[in-house]
């Protein structure tokens, strides 16, 4: 095969370069995974296998199925107390599918996006194989990786074509406020610039805070785009069924490019999604209260482990703890890897300025988190580079 170019903007992952090192390994603890860990309710597999035994395996609508349209809209609308109709959304195969056609019907050569630094995956790449250029805002662990808004606006000129924002963050766990979010769309808003924020995690927000959506930090929908899904909240990710919350214009757009590469997301799945938010979603806060006792549990864990600096990560269920300055998180998380058997992600796979944070997930069992942690402050005590270096 001769390849465009541009294929030479995706990186290796440093995901699946850990995960496909620690397949070859016996007796592994993944603290890596970015899945929920809970079954997916009863009544959503339930709907699910009905929609196949009821022959509803052909192509919806390009948009989607018109059921899930006006449930999202409904649901939507409850929720942030809008104006949303089912002309604002389409559905896509999963959250990422959502993200590629954004960001790849925006990117160009010249265009400029900024993006925290360490942020998901997904996004650079994608900017740079169309040409785009990424502005990053480095955030640091010792400062909960909140974002500064002072400095995002400060980054803006007349090549700035977005701001992708992601709260609750993967890989951070950080939750923007609502001040930092509404300044940002304000300023995007005023100076012509577009908001893309990713929402995947919008209901794992795990203190007592209401979740600050930029479609309620947003005057109105002319410069933004949300995408979300229901693979965390629902425990649902093998699904695969995402959606774009937009203005009219930017849907029929969308949906025009969406036809090109998935063409319609997975039909009988998005029975599913229709199940998911019309029945019981009490099961969402004993997810939620589950997560946050492991959270409150891995924060203390973490400042007790020699060489991290850890903080208080308010959602979904990451946390990014930073190592001294100087050291290398990929080789530490290899070595971790091969000699305790815990796999946890190196910063790198996230930003090129994190190049010194672990991201290590407590979507496990505490009793996992608990024997991972055995295994991983006992060698972090052993490693020179750790030595007499505690967080604070």
């Amino acid at each position: 095969m001769t390849w465009n170019p541009a294929m030479q903007a995706i990186p290796i992952s440093g995901i699946r370069r850990m995960v496909n090192k620690a397949a070859e390994l016996d007796d592994v603890i993944h603290l890596s995974i970015g899945q929920p860990d809970f079954p997916t309710p009863k009544h959503i597999i339930d709907a699910h296998i009905h929609a196949l035994e009821a022959g509803q395996t052909g192509y919806t609508m390009d948009a989607g199925l018109p059921e899930l349209l006006d449930t999202l809209a409904t649901y939507y609308s409850d929720r942030y107390r809008s104006t949303l109709t089912s002309e604002n959304f389409l559905i896509t195969t999963g959250a990422t599918e959502g993200i590629y056609l954004l960001i790849t019907a925006m990117a160009a050569p010249g265009r400029e996006f900024i993006v925290a630094d360490p942020t998901f995956l997904l996004y650079a790449p994608l900017i740079r194989m169309l040409g785009g250029q990424i502005r990053s805002v480095p955030t640091r662990a010792e400062h909960g990786h909140q974002l500064d808004p002072e400095r995002v606006i400060r980054l803006i000129n007349p090549n700035t074509h977005a701001i992708i924002l992601n709260s609750p963050s993967n890989p951070t766990g950080t939750v923007y406020p609502r001040e930092t979010v509404e300044w940002i769309c304000q300023e995007a808003a005023y100076r012509g610039v577009q908001v893309i924020s990713d929402e995947v995690y919008d209901h794992l927000v795990l203190d007592d805070m209401e979740y600050p959506s930029v479609l309620t930090c947003s005057a109105d929908l002319d410069h933004v785009a949300v995408v979300s899904s229901f693979s965390k909240t629902f425990s649902m990710p093998g699904l695969r069924i995402g959606w774009v919350v937009a203005d009219q214009n930017t849907i029929r757009m969308l949906r025009r490019y969406h036809m090109f590469t998935t063409t319609v997301a997975n039909t009988p799945a998005q029975w599913a999604g229709v199940a998911a938010l019309v029945h019981d979603r009490s099961f969402i806060t004993d997810m939620v209260d589950e997560y946050r006792r492991r959270r409150d549990r891995v924060v203390d864990l973490v400042s007790n482990t020699a060489g991290l600096t850890g903080y208080w990560p308010q959602g979904a269920f990451y946390i990014a703890p930073s190592l001294p300055p100087g050291v290398d998180a990929s080789n530490i998380a290899m070595r971790m890897l091969e000699e305790t058997g815990v796999c946890v992600i190196p910063g790198d796979a996230f930003g090129e300025t994190s190049t010194d944070l672990l991201r290590i997930s407590y979507s496990t069992s505490m009793e996992q988190i608990e024997e991972a942690f055995s295994r991983i402050q006992p060698w972090m005590e052993r490693q020179p580079e750790m030595r007499d270096s505690k967080s604070g």
